[in-house]
């Protein structure tokens, strides 16, 4: 961060209010855990493997591949030596920015992040004592993925075709792909990267299925990393971002693999073939779980990044006076900027928040279903599969504002905010499409909608709904809390309606499930309710925009509190410095167009062309 910095930031500056080291260590979770980041951050930026001297986007996809899996090792390395060599049981999904490193040296994403972030967590959560101490070796061979996604089958899982029938005479499970939308499509790492996954089947004994199932496969040769008899697997090609992923597609030939290979810790098959079910048939989706609930902190520091971005190029940037008479004036001057910006600073501690909260609500859970206690999973199922669909969704919609607050300049890959966009929009779809998981969450709100109608004891968190029925509900006030009571008139209103909906087509004869999609808008978005008015609206509307005017002069300070280093940010807009438009040149002069003063297409091409018109 040294150098000359931009005169608009230092002024910016100079106008903060509050302690800037104070919200980055709140934001951090502790001063302990800054200092640790910045530890981190030191010593990794003195790897000099770890950084590029061309840029990422120059390199061809095989190149840009290859360059992440040489980095990704060398971090793995120092994760190990960081952790002493146990960094398969630490727990690397706690919702924390002390690796966000990593954002800077994977430019798209590292190709082992399913390996670290899901592998091993799903092992450490699904297997049995014996498997763990088996596959959790700091010195293991196996590099892994969770493999769960089929070419026709996504968030509907109970619909996978892949099967693992248990063969009594040899002690196996036989793994087979028995038709082209049964291939495995999908998974970080499978393409090139992974010579094992967990791989998520439908379990067959003697001819009968007992559902999904999650199985330890080894499909390359640790030595040679060919692929094994009877597997099939490849990379799915360019996408939209993750292209350092090496998402991959899968096929099973009749592949063996032992018995001891099924992750045994909720569920058994014994030698002879008896199936020893699971306490709870929802124990098994617990890695798509934590990685809902993961999500919501990852999205909250992918806005940070991108609200950074925005917020010091606003400064910079001047153009437009507002009076005729007057100078350019600074973008974020003009209030429709902030309104634009000052949400986004707000969603990345919101998500902040809700994620931490997710998170420990996930740990409280966790602890109960070991002594036997199913009870809160429901809910917190319920809960995760409203919030990852909701803060995907509003997440991608934030980080496109951000950009299109940055004018042109943000369509540059420079920028980053191509980037951090691409890698935000993927959340919508993955590990649960945002319409699906509205609607799971929208079958648990029906059921206490149902028991509210029958006055039925609710839980304490349902106890509006009864509320809402004997019309108990205060008139609109313009405080937090009145806000906080509109929106449960709303979620009140909504369920009645999508309720209303579903019972009307049971009562015309419908099927429950016929009934259910045909109410499926509805409970996705039906009709709003509150007693606010057209005053009300105005009051908060004249309120939003005195905050708006109160928080412009801590715009910077704000962002600088997220304390993310240029290295991470990898914007030319967005550094510390503010030296927007040097940058940018200086990005620009990096381009192989612009190596030769004359470029060999022009003899080749052009010329001929030209040439010949003029004769």
């Amino acid at each position: 961060m040294g150098g000359r910095v931009n005169e608009d930031l230092i002024k910016e500056r100079r106008k903060c209010t509050f302690d800037i080291k104070e919200l980055t260590h709140i934001i951090d979770c502790g001063e302990e855990n800054t200092i640790k980041r910045k530890q981190i951050d030191n010593y990794i930026l003195n790897i000099k493997e770890l950084w590029d001297d061309v840029p990422e986007e120059y390199l061809s996809h095989k190149e840009r591949y290859e360059n992440a899996i040489k980095k990704a090792f060398i971090v793995l390395k120092v994760l190990r030596q960081l952790h002493t060599g146990n960094i398969q049981i630490t727990d690397h999904r706690t919702p924390t920015n002390v690796y966000s490193i990593q954002d800077g040296i994977f430019r798209n994403v590292n190709p082992l992040l399913i390996h670290i972030g899901l592998f091993w967590s799903t092992i450490a959560a699904q297997a049995s004592t014996e498997q763990q101490a088996e596959w959790l070796q700091p010195d293991s061979s196996m590099i892994g993925t969770y493999v769960q996604t089929e070419l026709g089958h996504g968030s509907f899982i109970r619909g996978i075709e892949t099967t693992a029938t248990y063969d009594s005479t040899t002690d196996e499970f036989i793994l087979h792909t028995p038709r082209l939308s049964a291939y495995k499509w999908w998974p970080g790492g499978l393409g090139n990267t992974a010579n094992a996954c967990l791989v998520m089947a439908q379990l067959y004994i003697n001819g009968t299925c007992h559902g999904l199932h999650i199985f330890l496969a080894q499909i390359r040769d640790f030595d040679t990393h060919k692929p094994l008899p009877g597997i099939k697997v490849g990379e799915i090609g360019p996408k939209m971002g993750f292209n350092t992923a090496d998402n991959g597609f899968l096929g099973f030939d009749n592949h063996r693999i032992p018995r001891t290979n099924m992750l045994m810790k909720n569920v058994q098959v014994l030698r002879d073939g008896t199936y020893v079910k699971p306490k709870h048939d929802k124990l098994t989706y617990g890695s798509m779980l934590l990685t809902r609930v993961t999500l919501i902190s990852d999205l909250a520091y992918q806005l940070s990044k991108a609200a950074t971005i925005a917020v010091r190029y606003s400064a910079v940037r001047r153009q437009s006076p507002i009076k005729s008479n007057e100078p350019e004036r600074q973008i974020l001057d003009f209030v429709s900027q902030q309104h634009k910006l000052f949400i986004t600073i707000a969603s990345s501690h919101v998500y902040r928040v809700v994620g931490l909260w997710m998170w420990n609500s996930h740990k409280r859970v966790t602890a109960d279903i070991h002594e036997g206690n199913m009870g809160q999973l429901p809910e917190l199922h319920a809960l995760a599969c409203c919030l990852k669909a909701i803060s995907s969704r509003d997440a991608s919609a934030l980080v496109e504002q951000c950009r299109l607050a940055c004018g042109g300049h943000g369509y540059m890959m420079a920028s980053n905010l191509p980037q951090i966009y691409a890698y935000t929009t993927a959340a919508v779809t993955y590990e649960g499409e945002y319409t699906v998981l509205l609607l799971q969450t929208a079958r648990y709100l029906v059921k206490f909608w149902r028991l509210a109608a029958e006055h039925k004891p609710l839980p304490q968190n349902f106890a509006y709904f009864e509320d809402y029925i004997k019309k108990n509900f205060e008139q609109w006030r313009n405080s937090p809390e009145g806000i906080i009571e509109g929106f449960k008139a709303i979620v009140a209103g909504k369920t009645k309606a999508a309720y209303d909906t579903l019972q009307c087509n049971l009562r015309n004869g419908r099927e429950f499930e016929e009934a259910w999609n045909m109410a499926s808008v509805q409970l996705t978005n039906a009709s709003e309710y509150s007693t606010i008015s057209r005053n009300d609206i105005e009051a908060l509307q004249s309120r939003y925009e005195e905050l708006l005017a109160l928080i412009r002069p801590n715009a910077v300070g704000l962002v600088d509190a997220f304390d993310i280093r240029d290295e991470v940010l990898c914007s030319t807009l967005g550094a510390y410095d503010g030296r927007v438009y040097e940058r940018m040149m200086e990005e620009a002069s990096k381009s192989p167009l612009n190596e030769d003063v004359v470029n060999e297409s022009f003899h080749k091409y052009i010329r001929p062309v030209t040439m010949k018109n003029k004769l």
